[in-house]
């Protein structure tokens, strides 16, 4: 049990919480919500007893080992098993003294390091670094060869290896992709002590949390059930309250009128001096807190032909390193796109081709004359210019514009007035995102590319962000974590996977399974790794004969890819011609049915061919 009982914590001037109280039961899995700054992260500080500015009381268990992430990692020779296994400190004091103490004092240690399961520790570790993306090769560098997204997954894995009765999680999928958010979310379910999750991912806390804790209004609230539960609980009690306010709204109103009209008549003046005692002894009506909204906004672009691009036998990559290869591939308008695959597979590379920030290797890519593209890049909020302020940005991009013209188109993207004079490196991820928003939708793109764009928005922006992407009448192509939004906007998956970006056949569903599947498949020791490999090899030795009949089925395939390849030029340059618009969406249609096909029949000859290798 967790009690926190009349907590107040001030951050200087500001009220963080004020006597606020909850209580949590053993090994809940509690998702921690609330507005941005209202106080998550400083709860969690509470928690690990890490703030002097703290009124209150909070009880912990009696030796509860609490388990989180660290923020930041310094360099360190450290290998990356070494630093993982350094997290459970318990754990390595064990070790180490069972080398020191005399043989009478070893049992005991022994037994310890027995229910610690010190035997399996490196098995645990390889597990979760291979849930997390690490390679097996990766396991033996240090830790300073890492970037800081990648160290933040390591952070993220000792606080998953270590033994742990409270464990505390903030915002742990935005440095994961999709495929190692969908591993931590079954790991976490598995999970057995008290998990407490910050986390603006609706998915993972209905499909993870039994309770939502949510900060409003300095108050720490604890409601039963998953989020979707908790949304339909608040909507119900604020309606409730709603209801009590007009009840009693009215019946203030009916006493004051009658107070008005008969308090000097004198045949009814004992009985308005008795209305007017029980308005003064009426409780103030409650205010009813009403969530703030939030909007994103992108203008309607030029009306274009399409295709938008085209991609024809495709490589790319980065100086001698070819990271995709082999790509046809189109972009119509108004297409809903979301990129799959894992970290490194090549998405961002994939993203920086089409804009044209990076080019192809071989192969040519074919933009529509007068293409505009909106790209949001991971990172760029590093480009912005931080002692500048929004107002002072965009009013050389606006030059046309009155500043109060400029004030209102930024609050279309949430920058209110007073984040407008703000100097940008003093506001949150959030709102330099939506800055960089608001600059890509001056263009007014027919095309938007965005990689990671709600890592840092709210559970208010994400739903705006969503809302505005499918009001846009241009095309997106999407590369994001967020199962909730994936699943509420795309209408067609791609998957990057071993130098090649093709259509996947199923939905987001198909594609949890068939990762979930990988996974358990896994085998998290090097060594036997490398012998499952050989004997794969072996086994997959085939006879002449059946190497004749692969190549004539592959000879087979490669024809039926050329009729269609002339197919899809046929397609493209019908586009040339004039069309009315059931004839575009017919060749659309064509078009589409085509690259399928092409996609299917490439498999089939990327599968023979790995047979005779």
């Amino acid at each position: 049990m967790i009690d926190v009982n009349q907590l107040t914590v001030r951050l200087g001037h500001r009220l963080i919480f004020d006597n606020a109280s909850v209580h949590i039961a053993d090994n809940q899995k509690i998702g921690l919500i609330g507005n941005n700054g209202c106080g998550k992260s400083t709860f969690f500080k509470c928690l690990l007893n890490q703030l002097d500015t703290m009124d209150g009381e909070i009880i912990l268990p009696a030796n509860a080992r609490i388990a989180y992430v660290e923020q930041s990692i310094a360099d360190t020779e450290m290998s990356v098993v070494q630093y993982v296994l350094s997290k459970d400190t318990e754990l390595m004091s064990l070790r180490n003294q069972l080398n020191s103490v005399s043989e009478i004092e070893k049992p005991e240690i022994m037994d310890r390091l027995k229910l610690l399961d010190s035997d399996g520790a490196e098995g645990r570790i390889a597990h979760i670094l291979n849930g997390l993306g690490f390679e097996n090769d990766d396991f033996d560098k240090p830790v300073k060869a890492f970037s800081g997204g990648w160290r933040m997954r390591l952070s993220l894995a000792g606080a998953l290896f270590q033994y742990s009765d409270i464990l505390l999680l903030d915002e742990p999928t935005n440095h994961l992709d999709l495929e190692a958010t969908i591993w931590l979310e079954e790991h976490l379910h598995k999970y057995k002590g008290t998990l407490i999750l910050i986390s603006h991912d609706r998915m993972i806390l209905n499909k993870l949390c039994d309770r939502i804790m949510h900060i409003e209004n300095h108050q720490l609230k604890l409601y039963t059930g998953n989020f979707d539960t908790f949304e339909q609980t608040r909507h119900i009690n604020r309606q409730q309250q709603m209801a009590l306010v007009e009840k009693l709204t009215a019946k203030r109103a009916h006493m004051q009128a009658y107070i008005d009209r008969f308090r000097y008549k004198a045949s009814k003046a004992k009985q308005a001096q008795s209305r007017i005692k029980m308005l003064e002894k009426m409780a103030d009506i409650p205010i009813v807190l009403q969530d703030e909204t939030d909007c994103f906004s992108f203008p309607k672009p030029e009306r274009l032909a399409p295709p938008l691009i085209t991609l024809d036998d495709v490589s790319a990559g980065y100086e001698d390193k070819t990271v995709l290869r082999k790509l046809s591939l189109s972009v119509g308008i108004n297409e809903r796109i979301v990129l799959l695959g894992r970290n490194g597979n090549g998405k961002s590379t994939f993203a920086k081709l089409l804009t044209g920030k990076i080019k192809p290797q071989n192969g040519h890519i074919h933009r529509l004359s007068g293409l505009k593209i909106g790209y949001f890049a991971q990172h760029q909020e590093e480009e912005l210019p931080l002692d500048e302020t929004p107002l002072d940005f965009f009013t050389p991009l606006m030059s046309a514009e009155k500043p109060v013209q400029i004030r209102s188109y930024l609050a279309r993207f949430g920058i209110d007035a007073e984040k407008a004079v703000t100097k940008i490196r003093l506001l949150s991820g959030g709102e330099k995102a939506r800055l960089i928003f608001a600059q890509i939708a001056l263009e007014k793109p027919a095309l938007l590319i965005l990689d990671e764009p709600t890592n840092h928005l709210d559970m208010k922006g994400r739903e705006a962000l969503l809302s505005a992407l499918n009001d846009f009448e241009g095309s997106v192509i999407l590369i994001t974590h967020d199962f909730h939004l994936i699943e509420l906007f795309a209408d067609d998956l791609w998957l990057i996977d071993k130098e090649r970006c093709l259509p996947f056949s199923g939905d987001l569903s198909d594609y949890r399974a068939f990762l979930l599947k990988q996974n358990t498949s896994v085998n998290p020791i090097k060594e036997n790794v490398k012998q499952i490999k050989k004997n794969e090899g072996t086994e997959k030795r085939i006879s002449a004969v059946q190497s004749r009949q692969i190549k004539a089925k592959m000879g087979q395939l490669e024809r039926e890819m050329d009729k269609l390849t002339q197919q899809k030029e046929n397609c493209h340059q019908l586009f040339e011609t004039p069309l009315n618009g059931m004839e575009i969406r017919e060749i659309q249609n064509r078009l589409k049915e085509i690259e399928n096909k092409l996609a299917d029949i490439e498999y089939q000859w990327l599968e023979l061919s790995e047979q005779l290798v």
